[in-house]
């Protein structure tokens, strides 16, 4: 008679299958962290890919007319919060700022855009804006001198954004003397601290975000402005540039 062989499940079988069921498991956690690691660096090569496409059609639009203004910069992912609206107290303030040497007043209306002008309060009274320069001048179709970029090419902002946008003329007619927040191509939540100054009557079209929020206007200096820096043109004699004299704000305040 064949002798039966024995099914018994020794202590050291069941050790080299919990061995090997582990191992197992540990394996298909790696390929699944492969997987999404992935997957996350091939949704940042195509971000690269979309910002790299959006900055080619940029340089097309500027060949024939200045584009409206735009930065670069992304909204953050820090958790900062922009300050809140009802920092503007909902009223108009007054203000000064040295712009390259020329003296200029304004006033910021905090009823019509209380969470640009909230924003803007918050940066001039903790001293931000001194010290910062406007690095776009366009000469060509739209006007505008734009400035409070801490990096200098666009690309930075305070540290956080909001939207959307406020007080936005209903015929896209930004008049000389305005000073308007400046943002991402429609992205109406990607405001921050540059804004820009319409040296000339300009019609800036609005995109799917809506126009721009206008903050408030210059009530003198304006034509001083004019003579000593935008007349000037830009640095490399484009419709748009950076300009050819040298720009930066100083003295800043708000009452």
């Amino acid at each position: 008679m064949a002798k039966m062989s024995d099914n018994r499940v020794t202590k050291e079988d069941r050790d080299r299958i919990k061995t090997y069921a582990d191992r197992k498991a540990a394996h298909e956690r790696a390929q699944k962290a492969r997987k999404r690691t992935n997957r996350i660096i091939v949704g940042s090569i195509s971000g690269v890919v979309v910002i790299a496409l959006g900055f080619g059609i940029y340089s097309a639009v500027v060949s024939v007319v200045a584009p409206a203004p735009e930065t670069t910069s992304t909204p953050t992912a820090t958790g900062a919060a922009a300050p809140d609206a009802a920092l503007s107290e909902y009223r108009v303030w007054t203000g000064s700022m040295d712009v390259a040497g020329v003296p200029i007043t304004f006033e910021l209306n905090g009823e019509a855009a209380p969470q640009a002008v909230a924003s803007t309060v918050s940066l001039i009274g903790s001293g931000f804006y001194e010290g910062i320069s406007c690095h776009r001048l366009t000469t060509e179709g739209i006007y505008v001198l734009q400035c409070g970029d801490p990096a200098g090419d666009g690309s930075g902002g305070p540290g956080y954004s909001y939207g959307p946008v406020e007080n936005a003329p209903a015929d896209n007619v930004y008049p000389a003397g305005t000073i308007a927040m400046a943002r991402q191509g429609g992205n109406g939540n990607s405001m921050g601290s540059q804004f820009f100054i319409v040296y000339e009557d300009s019609t800036i079209p609005s995109d799917a975000a809506g126009g721009y929020t206008v903050i408030g206007h210059i009530t003198s200096g304006l034509p001083e402005l004019i003579a000593q820096v935008t007349s000037q043109g830009t640095s490399n004699g484009s419709s748009d540039g950076s300009p050819k004299v040298p720009v930066t704000l100083k003295s800043v305040s708000v009452k």
